[in-house]
């Protein structure tokens, strides 16, 4: 991580240990204006053991953060959201009834085929792109026949962005 100037007019830079699920804050070095070094907890305290005052992440949670944040990484990704977002009539897809797709009323979503046109990409690029958003948890697929559909999930991209804004404390 980069240095920062914290309210104190020091220079912080966090030491962290990767692990495999889960990043942990060890200590934090402070760095006066005249250049002296200090190690203390995050909170400024000399005991390492007390409470934290400013928690990373769990493992779990750390893992879901990264795969929004690796979803939301890719404009081709932020586009079909965008798309998914504003529904068929934003770019005057075609009616799913018109394609034949069975089942009573029109699906919730975008069809993959959709997206390959609007896009202009292959197929296969488009279900690597829809596999990204949906092991992150932001959509949700419905099938019909041969055809799928592709929708945000609302509750899921709120939760989200509820925990990125937790973690950057805005």
């Amino acid at each position: 991580m980069g240095a920062m100037v914290c309210a104190s007019h020091m220079r912080c830079q966090l030491h962290i240990k990767r692990t495999w699920a889960d990043v942990e804050v060890v200590d934090e070095m402070i760095e006066s204006e005249d250049g002296e070094r200090a190690v203390t907890s995050c909170c400024g305290s000399p005991d390492a053991d007390s409470a934290r005052c400013c928690p990373t992440p769990d493992g779990a949670e750390a893992e879901r953060l990264t795969l929004v944040a690796k979803a939301l990484s890719d404009p081709i990704r932020l586009g079909m959201l965008d798309v998914m977002a504003q529904g068929r009539a934003c770019c005057g897809l075609p009616a799913p009834s018109q394609r034949g797709v069975p089942g009573a009323g029109d699906p919730e979503g975008i069809c993959v085929c959709d997206f390959q046109e609007h896009f202009n990409l292959a197929q296969s690029k488009v279900s690597y792109h829809l596999h990204v958003l949906r092991e992150a948890g932001l959509v949700r697929e419905e099938a019909r026949g041969k055809w799928n559909f592709y929708a945000i999930d609302g509750e899921a991209a709120a939760e989200a962005l509820d925990a990125f804004r937790d973690l950057l404390r805005v």
